[in-house]
């Protein structure tokens, strides 16, 4: 006898969506760099095929929306289609607004108002505004850079705390793109093609040419802003690592399509070498029905990044934490790295395991998210942020690295309730007169004789080194005193 079971078979309906959280009422699709398609009503997208046909689905307006020039390979290429209840370009004429006097975009020596220097830099939080209705725009202030948006590379830093959600008003950025990292309270971002919640320990990344507004639903507000100029963000290649590890693609999150149907009046604020312009309009800039394409806003929760660091031996580069990565105009050379530090093991063997002593080409900026930062020569806290400029020596005090090298080393979990972020800017990084002379330097209260109490302990073992030398025929090491410890030591001619 024969059993024979029914046929059973389930097939998906469509493509896989996030769910809506406690947090965040948003859904999105998953994936990063993919050719997304969403429609906020069936049909509203264009039969496939057709990008421009005569006559779009419900009248709509077809846009497109270019974040790569016309000419580009295939691999590079970031647009977007938008069909739209009235095309961006039904607006009033464009004029100056008040502006922002602490946005820069231009950082190269011409420019007077910003300056390189070697001096290490580490700021406290922003303070809050308390007296004044400050929005995300209004409070954002510029660290430094480097380059320029008119020469389509460089980089910026900023940082930003305000205490308004903006209301009929929308931002556009013409320089570059902004990565937002919250730090405090979650950001409610609407954009042309969806809307996105924020928090901290969340990043976001909005390209140029997109226009947005943000919402504060947990009141004031406080974080960091990674802008580039005239490239894209983009994960690292993985090399020998392989398919897996680091920042999973599919765990990047773009929003669905959204729109508003608002005739209300509209102000659009856009930045422009760091000048600020506007324009007003009869309705709101967020009546994008449906889309398709890559140049699309995308979040990603940095608790998710897989720390590739349980090694027998040794330690990685830094970018071996490397979430995103912007290319710059040399080929093979990043223009700027942003990496993530969340708790991890830490298991090397017969190994120094706190940052070793190095210089680098590469400015390093770290930035706190949450959780408390005791690397012996700093303390930070969250919110706070650092700047070490290229090529300038850094590394753990005299204690640390005296602990470091004598302790017991067993598997450790460090970094337990702690996310902080590291940008790498592969060049050396001008600061804003805002952070040299207005935001405080925490870095200049140090101690200036911080260093005085290190101690050169290749002399201890003076006695073993001419042993070695004499052994091999070479000149011993004849060793000054000063009473108490070797000070110099002389090389002695044969």
């Amino acid at each position: 006898m024969v059993l024979r079971l029914p046929h059973r078979s389930a097939s998906a309906a469509s493509t896989f969506s996030t769910v809506p959280k406690a947090k965040d009422p948003y859904t999105y699709s998953v994936g990063f760099g993919n050719i997304f398609a969403s429609e906020a009503i069936p049909g509203a997208l264009p039969e496939s095929g057709r990008n421009v046909p005569q006559k779009c689905p419900f009248d709509l307006y077809s846009e497109h929306l270019s974040g790569t020039s016309f000419v580009s390979t295939r691999s590079t290429v970031q647009n977007v289609w938008m069909y739209r209840i009235r095309p961006a370009v039904a607006h009033s004429p464009y004029e100056t607004c008040e502006g922002n006097p602490y946005l820069e975009a231009c950082f190269l020596p011409q420019n007077s108002k910003v300056k390189f220097t070697p001096i290490t830099h580490v700021w406290g939080p922003l303070t809050m505004p308390l007296d004044s209705d400050v929005t995300f725009v209004q409070g954002i202030k510029t660290i430094g850079g480097r380059g320029d948006p008119t020469q389509r590379e460089g980089v910026a830093i900023h940082m930003y705390a305000a205490n308004t959600s903006m209301a009929n008003e929308a931002f556009c950025n013409h320089d570059g793109d902004f990565m937002i990292v919250p730090q405090q309270g979650r950001l409610d971002i609407q954009t042309e093609l969806g809307r996105m919640m924020v928090r901290p320990g969340e990043i976001c990344v909005i390209q140029a040419g997109l226009r947005w507004k943000v919402s504060l639903p947990d009141g004031p507000v406080h974080g960091y802003i990674n802008e580039v100029f005239g490239s894209h963000f983009e994960l690292p290649d993985l090399g020998p690592i392989g398919a897996n590890g680091l920042a999973h693609p599919r765990d990047f999150e773009t929003p669905l399509a959204s729109f508003d149907l608002d005739q209300s009046p509209w102000t659009i604020v856009n930045k422009l070498t760091g000048e600020l312009y506007q324009y007003k309009q009869n309705h709101t800039p967020f009546d994008v029905v449906a889309w398709h394409g890559n140049y699309a806003p995308y979040k990603y929760t940095l608790e998710k990044f897989v720390a590739l660091t349980c090694a027998v031996k040794e330690q990685c580069d830094p970018t071996i934490y490397c979430v995103l990565t912007a290319k710059s105009k040399v080929e093979g050379v990043s223009l700027m790295e942003f990496s993530v530090f969340s708790p991890k093991w830490a298991t090397a063997t017969n190994t120094f395991r706190p940052p070793y002593y190095h210089r680098t080409m590469a400015t390093e900026i770290l930035g706190m998210i949450y959780g408390e930062y005791h690397g012996s020569v700093r303390e930070m806290g969250p919110g706070h942020l650092s700047c070490e400029n290229s090529y300038m020596p850094h590394g753990e005090s005299y204690k640390s690295w005296r602990a470091a090298t004598t302790k017991n080393l067993e598997p450790e979990f460090v970094g337990e309730n702690t996310l902080s972020f590291m940008v790498h800017v592969s060049s050396h990084f001008s600061l804003t007169s805002f952070a040299r002379n207005t935001h405080v330097n925490l870095e200049a209260k140090r101690d200036p004789g911080f260093w005085d109490d290190i101690q050169g302990h290749f002399l201890d073992h003076i006695e073993e080194i001419n042993k070695k030398l004499a052994s091999a025929g070479l000149s011993v090491l004849e060793v000054e005193h000063d009473g108490k410890e070797p000070v110099e030591a002389i090389g002695k001619v044969s």
